[in-house]
């Protein structure tokens, strides 16, 4: 999968998070990796203050660690899903 760092690109991985049961939230914070995932109130948090690239590469590498329902998923955001978790991510 071809990774697109554009502000189109984000809005799709964005989207995924809002059909699934997690809330992605962009705070400011000294995460360690730059995101903080909080699976048992299923809230993903992403420091604001990070790039587009940055932002992207977090949202991307939440979404291969957690588990998400698909049967909630639009079709274009499961098979975006499915991508994800099926190819090796290149950043």
């Amino acid at each position: 999968m071809k990774i697109k760092y554009s502000k189109h690109f984000l809005n799709k991985l964005e989207d995924i998070f809002s059909e699934s049961d997690y809330v992605l939230r962009y705070e400011k914070g000294n995460f360690q990796s730059g995101y903080c995932i909080l699976k048992e109130t299923k809230i993903a948090i992403v420091n604001k203050y990070f790039s587009l690239d940055g932002k992207i590469n977090s949202l991307l590498e939440i979404l291969k660690s957690i588990d998400i329902d698909t049967s909630k998923l639009s079709d274009k955001n499961k098979q975006l899903h499915r991508e994800i978790n099926q190819t090796q991510l290149q950043f």
